[in-house]
């Protein structure tokens, strides 16, 4: 058992990372709006730099590579790796996804994150903050809505509008594709993704349910409940209660052997 402490991590963090308590806490797949349209924003060098950590030497962005043996829609990795991938959809407070990946880099930890293209267009120096701390970094689809609701031609865009941004940031369309507001593509939706330069879907078989807001020690307690060697755990930026769950999930994974690495690496 995982005793969690939440209160006082969680006041530093309202206080510290500027938590905006209304749209910033709706942004998971299964609730809350999508995120609005935005205008492309071309990162300069000093805004890539604008993170407050030291400037980094830039690192070449990965590419989207086929991993044989592994099916289109992937949802775990070899279960007989001490490992496992903790991945996160992008969006939301840019204060807690950058209090997140210090969370994560301080225990040794590498995430995974699958960034919302309108939320790179506000906050392109995520991007590259992402690839310097070590951290795989996909495509989530531009707005964030169902995708797999969608036409062929909007469902096309949805991908490729993302994988531009993230081309144009990085050099990369990114090494993974997530389809918005569902655990796994559409046979079309998967098609397209794989016509953009995705050889996989990544899909999750833990689902930390963090977008429901149920409080910190619940977030803990699901993933801890449900993960094992090789899986792949489904989480979200934007959300306090994600932030503060963090320190105790690592913790406990690192007392079980479990170590949280890219998927890049999970699969690799």
């Amino acid at each position: 058992m995982v005793r969690v402490t939440t209160t006082n991590r969680r006041g530093a963090l309202r206080a510290g990372a500027g938590l905006v308590t209304g749209g910033a806490l709706a942004t998971g797949c299964g609730f809350g709006p999508a995120a609005p349209p935005a205008a492309p924003v071309s990162a300069s060098p000093s805004a890539v730099r604008g993170s407050g950590r030291p400037a980094a030497t830039a690192q070449a962005a990965p590419a989207a590579r086929a991993y044989p043996g592994q099916p289109v829609q992937i949802t775990h990795g070899p279960r007989s790796r001490p490992q496992v991938a903790l991945t996160f959809h992008g969006q939301g407070d840019p204060a807690l996804a950058h209090s997140l990946l210090s969370e994560a880099e301080k225990q040794g930890a590498r995430l995974t994150v699958l960034a919302v293209g309108t939320w790179l267009d506000e906050h392109p120096d995520l991007a590259r903050r992402i690839l310097d701390g070590g951290h795989d970094l996909g495509n989530h689809t531009q707005r964030h809505i169902g995708i797999n609701t969608l036409a062929e031609a909007d469902a096309r865009r949805e991908i490729t509008d993302c994988a531009e941004r993230l081309k144009r940031l990085t050099g990369s369309i990114g090494t993974w594709f997530r389809p918005s507001r569902a655990p796994a593509a559409s046979p079309l939706v998967a098609r397209l993704a794989r016509t953009a330069g995705y050889p996989h879907v990544l899909s999750y078989d833990v689902d930390s349910l963090d977008y429901t807001a149920p409080g910190a020690a619940a977030v803990t307690r699901k993933i801890l409940a449900e993960v094992r060697g090789g899986s792949v755990v489904s989480l979200h930026f934007g959300y306090a209660d994600t932030v503060a769950a963090l320190p105790d999930v690592l913790t406990e994974l690192g007392r079980r052997g479990l170590r949280a690495v890219t998927t890049t690496e999970l699969l690799s």
